[in-house]
């Protein structure tokens, strides 16, 4: 069963004090690139949260979002008072001995580095804390691998969908591609007969039948065929696997779309090219779909 890389999951826990809210965003990459934003205040939980992202998912660009909100009343912060008498002292010092009056407000003292600090827990708080974002993180996980699966079914569904047309349209080759060397065979006679005819010589029945062994072995598609067909039961058979088949199927199209390509250099025949051209469009179309299976 394949799995999108588009997916959205969010979760929130309420505890000791705090409301902890948990967001994770996930579209398509080739490879896994991970943001991780956190206040500031948690900050300690990047690894860990990093370490959740890695083991669940394997491709995409993923945005994980921390929000923290202090529904206690509390104040998540403290000033350093200390500091701050120290820089209104010697702001007074400087007043007495320049000369130079005025007022400073203290909203503007708070801006300077170092007076409004975060509150740091201690090394229980930290424990208790990575314990619980972890939870509610976990969570909203579930819902975006759950999004992911949902839209991985849309995807499959309408892969096989391709694959069923790409099939029909091989089949179809596949009972012209006899026909079509007989045509040239029986073209070929007429042609020779109407010029010979003219000049009132005879047909050398070895050099037409010489000239028709050419042609077919230079139009030969049978091998093409069998490839082309064999990469479209092996690109349905990793749609169903549990592994991440992404690269794995984006290789195979790649595969099925050269040999499309070398049946429409060989064959001359319209009805078969036309054929070609529907399962070039198909292939492209599963492409573009696989830029977004995990």
């Amino acid at each position: 069963m394949i799995k999108s890389m588009t997916g959205y999951g969010q979760a929130q826990g309420d505890f000791n004090g705090f409301s902890y809210a948990v967001e994770i965003k996930s579209v398509n990459n080739r490879y896994l690139k991970i943001s991780v934003k956190l206040p500031d205040l948690l900050s300690f939980l990047e690894d860990d949260i990093e370490k959740l992202l890695r083991n669940n998912l394997s491709r995409g660009t993923v945005n994980f979002v921390l929000r923290l909100k202090d529904i206690s009343g509390n104040s998540l912060f403290e000033i350093d008072e200390k500091a701050l008498q120290a820089i209104a002292e010697k702001l007074n010092k400087a007043v007495l001995a320049t000369g130079i009056k005025g007022t400073f407000d203290i909203s503007n003292l708070l801006n300077l580095p170092g007076i409004v600090r975060p509150i740091s827990p201690d090394n229980k708080e930290i424990n208790i804390i990575k314990e619980k974002v972890l939870k509610v993180s976990n969570l909203a996980m579930e819902q975006l691998k759950e999004m992911r699966t949902i839209e991985g079914n849309f995807l499959e569904a309408d892969l096989k969908k391709h694959c069923d047309a790409i099939e029909n349209d091989l089949q179809k080759i596949n009972e012209k591609s006899p026909i079509v060397i007989h045509e040239y065979a029986k073209k070929l006679r007429q042609r020779a007969d109407m010029l010979l005819a003219e000049a009132k010589l005879k047909l050398d029945e070895e050099t037409l039948a010489r000239e028709v062994a050419i042609f077919a072995d230079r139009s030969d598609i049978s091998e093409e065929i069998a490839r082309l067909d064999s990469h479209v039961k092996q690109f349905q058979q990793f749609c169903q696997t549990n592994e991440q088949a992404g690269r794995r199927l984006d290789f195979i199209s790649q595969e099925m779309l050269r040999e499309a390509n070398t049946i429409a250099s060989k064959s001359s025949n319209g009805e078969i090219t036309a054929c070609v051209v529907d399962i070039k469009c198909l292939i492209e179309r599963i492409k573009e779909q696989i830029q977004n299976i995990e």
